[in-house]
């Protein structure tokens, strides 16, 4: 007898799939061309496919490795995070292009850069809701998601002027929120006595720490990769304030891992996630970071901030709000973000030569309308994404089946021989 989760895979992901990427063929072989004419004087292909590389490797084994810590949820966590990774930036290339057009959409390594960062909202999302959904669910969350994304980038530009680096960098709480409301509006009944499955061990806890890692090699390239390349000074101070946040969140949350338990031990958790608040939270500040000391003060503030929050809040999230945040994006990327953005209001109020209360207030006006925005945004498709994949004819798993790669995956070596 076929195992009853096949039928899902087969009549709908199969067919999403494939029309995708028929669409996504046709798309790029008649509205798309390869930029060919490279200025002298701008920045060649040696200068940033090494950027390119590093998100890159940021965005598939850092995300992807992050989140295999559920014990009988590796292969999904790992290869569901490719899958959607290259839709969602396939994805985001066309809107981004559509945003910009000029006849047809120009294919260079900056464009393939900013449908990555697009991309990593997404899998930060999806990991609020990891091992309670399938791969279709996860398709149709990339998709609007970007979207949602994109727009939100469209209008902070448009009507806030906002430079490409802060609307991009908004993604941490982007990603973070619409998770949040994702798992929100898909809460199961039962929740609080936790899933028979949603466990982790030694081993799959070290393969999640590999992605760690890997987000902490790559992360100041991951901030840095958008300041303007024609000042290298700015670059090269970004790749430091990130490094150094870096390490000052990793030193604290160590601390304070140790302080919050009752055993006085480290918990791996804390150490997989919460020291990389630091390079969250100094990333949506980037552009007004300018001294070490303010980025190690930023990343310290982001580390107790993130560490607090996974201590304590998941539980309370999930029995106050009926929101069962898989991996706890709240802590790792929502609070670090909004941190991070605090960050930059202080910083701009700080370094303005005019002390008078006007210049104070247009600030604070300025970006509190772009917090304000990119909540509306993402909250409002968080929620259009959580109805529709609320319809049964997507068929959710069962909560039995949750967390568990034999719904998807097959495992020869546990076929009954006859």
């Amino acid at each position: 007898m076929a195992p009853r989760y096949a039928p899902s895979l087969r009549s709908r992901l199969v067919p999403l799939l494939l029309l995708l990427q028929l669409g996504f063929i046709a798309i790029y072989a008649f509205w798309t061309e390869i930029q060919s004419n490279v200025n002298p004087h701008g920045s060649n292909f040696s200068k940033i496919y090494p950027e390119f590389q590093d998100v890159h490797v940021t965005v598939i084994l850092g995300f992807g490795f992050l989140s295999t810590f559920l014990v009988r949820y590796g292969f999904s966590a790992s290869a569901f995070n490719l899958l959607v990774a290259v839709i969602a930036t396939q994805w985001a290339i066309i809107l981004n292009g559509i945003e910009s057009f000029r006849g047809k959409i120009r294919l260079d390594l900056k464009s393939l850069v900013e449908a990555q960062m697009c991309t990593a909202s997404v899998l930060i999302s999806i990991g609020a809701v990891l091992g309670k959904t399938n791969p279709v669910h996860l398709i149709l969350i990339s998709l609007l998601e970007v979207s949602g994304f994109i727009f939100n980038k469209w209008v902070l530009q448009t009507v806030l002027n906002v430079q490409l680096l802060n609307s991009i960098m908004m993604l941490h709480i982007f990603g973070a929120f619409f998770g949040l409301m994702l798992a929100w509006i898909l809460y199961r009944k039962g929740s609080e006595q936790g899933f028979e499955k949603e466990k982790y061990d030694h081993r799959s806890g070290s393969f999640s720490m590999l992605g760690t890692l890997f987000l902490w090699v790559f992360w100041p390239s991951f901030n840095s990769v958008l300041v303007d390349s024609g000042n290298p000074w700015r670059k090269f101070g970004a790749v430091c304030s990130t490094y150094l946040a870096l390490a000052v969140s990793a030193v604290t949350a160590a601390a304070l891992s140790v302080l919050s338990s009752p055993k006085g031990k480290l918990n791996l958790i804390h150490m997989q996630q919460c020291i990389l608040a630091g390079g969250v939270a100094v990333g949506i500040s980037m552009s007004v970071v300018h001294q070490p000391g303010d980025a190690m003060v930023i990343g310290f503030t982001a580390a107790i901030v993130s560490t607090v929050g996974h201590r304590y809040l998941k539980t309370q999230m999930l029995l106050a709000f009926q929101c069962h945040d898989t991996c706890a994006v709240l802590s790792t990327h929502g609070l670090p973000g909004l941190v991070g953005w605090l960050a930059n209001l202080l910083l701009q109020i700080k370094d303005c030569d005019d002390h008078t209360t006007a210049i104070p207030i247009r600030f604070a006006v300025f970006h509190i309308s772009t917090l304000l925005i990119t909540m509306t945004n993402c909250l409002s498709m968080a929620i259009i994404t959580g109805l529709l994949l609320k319809w049964d004819f997507w068929r959710t798993p069962k909560s039995k089946k949750c967390f568990d790669d034999q719904a998807f995956w097959e495992f020869p070596h546990l076929a009954v021989k006859k």
